[in-house]
């Protein structure tokens, strides 16, 4: 079962149709206890951090969300799913995040337009995660964003991208998986990366 949660901030239907597209059966869950069955966790999102964490506060999702990640079921948080991985964010009043990364979400700085929307290359600093399986290096996927994650610990960061500044654009570690761009909008590259998360087997 693939779970894709619904705590009012998604953009859901776009997520939902793109892992059809490749195969994947998803339930959209709103519930902990359609959640705690889940055998894969998609988190999208798009808005503020504060507010986000505040619904999914709301709705009683934050511990089951944590406890699944820490039990090691795979996870694909997409854009504001992923800075709500981090301890906290410089964006909207200051709340506490999922805290499963140590880190802090901050504001993209530079003369550029804010927010970064649109094409923009993502370039590999390591190499062999499963997310990126078939995928060239310095592939271009889309953004909409703000914000950026900057983990304390680096081995967190996979990929970045330049944007007035080099920020991190994708995390990975063990079953937790991120994207700050959005594969659903990033045409085939994104849904191989959907695709990548679904067939994805822990070692």
């Amino acid at each position: 079962m693939i779970a894709l949660v619904d705590y009012g901030m998604g953009n859901l239907r776009s997520v939902e149709k793109a892992v059809q597209h490749v195969g994947g059966v998803v339930h959209v869950v709103r519930s902990t206890g359609e959640l705690s069955g889940a055998d894969r966790l998609i988190l999208p999102g798009v808005g503020a951090f504060d507010n986000a964490m505040h619904k999914l506060e709301k709705h009683g999702l934050v511990d089951v969300i944590k406890n699944k990640i820490h039990e090691g079921t795979p996870y694909l948080g997409l854009c504001l799913g992923l800075q709500l991985l981090f301890s906290k964010s410089q964006e909207g009043k200051p709340v506490r995040g999922l805290d499963i990364i140590k880190g802090e979400v901050r504001r993209l700085k530079g003369s550029l337009k804010i927010p970064h929307m649109g094409w923009n290359q993502v370039t590999f600093k390591k190499n062999s995660c499963p997310l990126f399986k078939g995928i060239k290096n310095d592939s271009y996927f889309y953004f909409v964003h703000s914000y950026f994650g900057v983990p304390e610990d680096k081995s967190w960061q996979y990929s970045s991208t330049v944007y007035g500044e080099n920020f991190c654009s994708s995390l990975w570690k063990g079953n937790v998986f991120a994207t700050q761009f959005h594969p659903e909008k990033s045409q085939a590259d994104g849904l191989r990366v959907i695709k990548n998360f679904i067939d994805y087997q822990a070692q």
